[in-house]
């Protein structure tokens, strides 16, 4: 790659990263001027009694805050107007958005409505925010979308059915903080399909067609971290490093995803979860072998250096052998963690491939980045792949 070559880079959020920092919550919040945050919160952790390290900090200081956690696993546009509705009743201030990405996309959509008339449906696509929100402050809990350092929050359009993206620079958080701890408690398949979607944030940004050195630097380092990390973190969820490093790499991907974007596997997840509520991470991870395997010839010295960033012996191998050997690992890695091999595992009904590859094909931006460009017969024929699934 060219060091001439031409790029631009946008990034404002303030990051902090370390076990405990949670407890500094209260004086991140007097930082952005907010006194009254709402809480957006993954209903999850309410379950679980994992809140409390959340909502303690924010108590023992004696702030006074409003807890929204309608959030479902593929939210729809009708939350993030619920959530700004009762933010405005209850004069919020600020947003925090904690769990996964679900809530941190509703947190930053619910932030942005605050400030801009209308509704979420609005400002769907690209370029349509015109106003700053009021300070948002990002906290995930898993490892897996980098939402907290991205311009983009996802929803189902209840209307049509289909998923799509808030995108724009206002949506970016103000802050992030990454503390290891909050991840701890993670179950081993919410572990394996979180890193493995943020494995593909950081796959897919290295491999688009608008990488540059900025982002491959992020990227590269990210797929170290995860490969390297994420069957132990499956393993034993205990593992303090293994947690820090797979949410570090998570960090670095959804940098790198800001800065790069993602590709034909976004593309082809969408409907799965538009159409059938596969949660994002398991629908990434179902589906990227098979994507990979579709682009090796787009870009065959990269997908020969994942396998190496993946912690595979290439030396002596071609390019084919080598990108062939990043397919082969990518399969076994789902294996490892438990994940289906193929989409009939999930329920997806053969007959609906041709409609899902239409909409997939309408997912512009990730389809454009991807290293090889598909047909509509070339997605079908992938989800048939992904349908009988791996033989490994």
């Amino acid at each position: 790659m060219s060091t001439v070559q031409s790029f631009t880079i946008t990034q404002p959020t303030q990051i902090h990263f370390g076990a405990g920092l949670i407890k500094g919550l209260p004086e991140i919040i007097k930082q952005t001027g907010g006194n009254r945050p709402l809480l957006v919160i993954d209903p999850g952790l309410v379950a679980a009694n994992q809140d409390n390290n959340i909502r303690v900090p924010l108590e023992n200081a004696g702030i006074d805050f409003v807890v929204y956690d309608r959030i479902d696993p593929e939210p729809g546009l009708r939350l993030a107007d619920a959530g700004t509705n009762l933010a405005r009743e209850k004069n919020c201030d600020c947003v925090i958005g904690a769990g996964g990405g679900s809530a941190m996309d509703v947190a930053k959509a619910i932030s942005i409505l605050l400030t801009n008339d209308g509704k979420a449906i609005d400002y769907l696509g690209v370029g349509k925010i015109k106003k700053p929100g009021v300070p948002k402050i990002m906290v995930p809990t898993s490892a897996g979308t980098g939402a907290e350092v991205t311009f983009t929050a996802v929803f189902i359009n209840e209307e049509t059915g289909s998923k799509g993206g808030m995108n724009g620079d206002p949506l970016y958080p103000d802050i992030a903080i990454l503390d290891p701890e909050l991840t701890l408690s993670l179950p081993p398949h919410v572990t394996a399909t979180t890193g493995i979607d943020a494995l593909t944030h950081a796959l897919e940004a290295y491999t688009s067609v608008q990488a540059h050195p900025i982002s491959e630097m992020y990227s590269t380092r990210a797929i170290t971290l995860i490969a390297d990390n994420i069957r132990a973190a499956y393993a034993d969820g205990r593992n303090m490093e293994a947690r820090g490093n797979m949410l570090l790499g998570s960090l670095l991907g959804g940098k790198a995803l800001a800065i790069a974007g993602v590709g034909l596997v976004h593309a082809m997840a969408y409907p799965l979860g538009g159409m059938f509520g596969i949660a994002h991470g398991l629908a990434n991870a179902a589906l990227l072998p098979f994507v990979c395997a579709y682009n090796l010839i787009g870009n065959l010295d990269k997908h020969a250096l994942l396998a190496e960033l993946l912690g595979q012996d290439i030396s002596g191998l071609s390019l084919r052998d080598a990108a062939e050997i990043t397919v082969e690992e990518l399969h076994l890695l789902n294996q490892d963690l438990g994940i289906p091999g193929s989409l009939r595992a999930l329920n997806i009904p053969e007959e609906k491939l041709p409609e899902m590859a239409e909409i997939a094909l309408t997912v512009a931006r990730p389809v454009e980045n991807n290293p090889r460009q598909p047909s509509k017969e070339d997605i079908i024929a992938i989800y048939e792949q992904a349908m009988e699934g791996s033989i490994i």
